[in-house]
């Protein structure tokens, strides 16, 4: 059945216009391209974040802008030698600061003219183990101002970009953290935080359906980035027995699930979240 029989046999059941179908190409791998759309990731300079950038550039991405606390000069020139291009673009930024996150994507967006992509990848992780031993509450208000706080910001700046787009996709980095409890390394807050992201998405998936899609990424510990340089080796260790898959990731390895969520391959899909965790919470 073609699309538009499909159609007419919904308009005559139900006796009104629904949503029309959208016109997508034939050509499923076509789906999977970002040939002309433009995107903001944050945490970018680095570890996962650096990874989707490089990823959405291979894609096909005309448009790159990094976000980032601190400049990693030595990636940002590797993706512009890389992709020459592509324009690709730095800006310092500290999500933790509402007004400076709105002037950020504000000035990409003039920059860009659309947005059609945004990833809020930024994160760190809590360091200081069971709560009980934590000396104060400062470590707590951090992860959570850059966790949680900071992803609100930037969903709050760039839903009202993407509303008056009429399009767009949103992506979080949230975590295995926010569905399971990480043994032996305890970190109570980085899971409550992650879990707030995660039913965060899903409740933007439902307020922005007729304009946006929203999802998660959940990765699971991985390998070869900064995030989990503070964990002790005997720790990781651990970690990797508890895997069914056996190690940590790498981050290549997590991109294939950023470029289907940016990508027209996952128009249909929102409210999701993908795990990439080598199977850890299917056990």
């Amino acid at each position: 059945m073609t699309v538009d029989g499909a159609q007419s046999l919904i308009n005559t059941a139900v006796g009104t216009v629904p949503v029309p179908f959208p016109s997508l190409p034939t050509n499923i791998m076509d789906l999977f391209m970002l040939t002309g759309k433009a995107a903001i990731v944050t945490g970018g300079a680095r570890g996962i974040g650096f990874t989707i950038c490089e990823s959405y550039l291979q894609a096909g991405l005309s448009k790159l802008a990094i976000m980032d606390y601190a400049p990693h000069d030595e990636n940002l020139k590797k993706l512009q030698v890389n992709f020459p291009n592509s324009e690709i673009i730095f800006q310092q930024c500290d999500v933790r600061k509402a007004q400076q996150v709105k002037e950020v994507i504000e000035s990409i967006e003039q920059q860009f003219q659309v947005i059609d992509i945004f990833v809020a990848n930024a994160g760190i992780p809590w360091t200081s183990g069971p709560i009980v031993d934590a000396d104060n509450d400062a470590e707590w208000h951090n992860v959570f101002d850059v966790d949680v706080n900071g992803v609100y910001y930037c969903s709050k700046n760039i839903g009202k970009i993407f509303k008056k787009q009429g399009k767009g996709s949103l992506i979080f980095t949230a975590s295995m953290s926010a569905h399971i409890v990480n043994v032996p390394n305890y970190q109570a807050p980085y899971n409550a935080a992650k879990a707030a992201i995660l039913h965060l998405a899903r409740s933007l998936s439902v307020e922005w359906i007729d304009f946006a899609r929203v999802n998660t990424v959940s990765p699971g510990y991985t390998g070869l980035t900064e995030i989990s340089d503070f964990v002790p080796a005997d720790i990781r260790t651990h970690w990797c027995q508890l895997i069914p898959k056996g190690r940590e990731a790498v981050p290549r390895e997590l991109a294939g699930a950023y470029l289907y969520l940016a990508s027209d391959a996952a128009n249909y899909t929102t409210g999701a979240d993908i795990k990439c965790d080598g199977a850890y919470t299917a056990v």
